[in-house]
């Protein structure tokens, strides 16, 4: 069953250094086996963690972790570290794990207005759900909403096995786009721009 809280935390890394960062996480997770997964952008130099929480209690206990992340990898990172906690809402496709155990992931987020958020999730059940249920390319797809996070709203993870631009071409017919009109439309907050709906996509490493 999905993780019913999840810390997301993602940091741009030196384009030379990337090898050497890797290796610097990966070795402390070796220190510290806890079920999360490391992953590489396959749009940036980034690297991204997925970590399951049981409850905002073990973020006390992760500070010793992210001071010993920081000194393993500060000299090959381009920029600080992005940590963001999301609370589960819903799991159209649900993973057995906590966390998809797939090799390739995608965060998408929403931010919505929150006068219509009760209108917006009945209306994605309809449209995004109905495309995810009727997508095999699509194995795990989890809701989950932002609770403590500088990007707020709706977070998304999806899980699938198959080339990413297979994947990508569920959410790029005519009918998704007409989707993503209407959210736009109707549930996104203005000002957020295209930062208010965004789509990346990561590797897993080490699977």
């Amino acid at each position: 069953m999905s993780a019913r809280l999840l810390l997301v935390t993602e940091v741009p890394v030196q384009e030379d250094a990337f090898d050497q960062a890797v290796k610097s996480w990966q070795e402390l997770h070796a220190q510290r086996p806890a079920g999360h997964h490391l992953y590489r952008s396959l749009e940036g130099h980034t690297l991204l963690e997925l970590r399951p929480l049981a409850d905002l209690g073990e973020l006390a206990a992760f500070q010793e972790e992210s001071q010993a992340q920081w000194q393993a990898l500060a000299p090959s990172l381009a920029g600080d570290f992005h940590r963001h906690v999301h609370e589960f809402v819903e799991a159209p496709k649900d993973c057995a794990e906590e966390l998809p155990d797939t090799p390739y992931i995608q965060l998408r987020r929403v931010e919505v207005k929150p006068p219509v958020i009760a209108e917006y999730r009945a209306w994605r059940d309809r449209t995004i759900f109905a495309t995810v249920h009727a997508a095999d390319e699509s194995e795990v797809f989890l809701a989950y909403h932002s609770l403590l996070s500088t990007e707020p709203g709706v977070l998304f993870v999806a899980g699938f096995s198959v080339d990413p631009a297979r994947h990508n071409a569920v959410f790029k017919t005519p009918a998704y786009e007409a989707i993503l009109e209407e959210v736009r439309e109707k549930y996104i907050i203005p000002q957020g721009g295209e930062g208010g709906l965004y789509t990346k996509t990561y590797a897993r490493i080490g699977a």
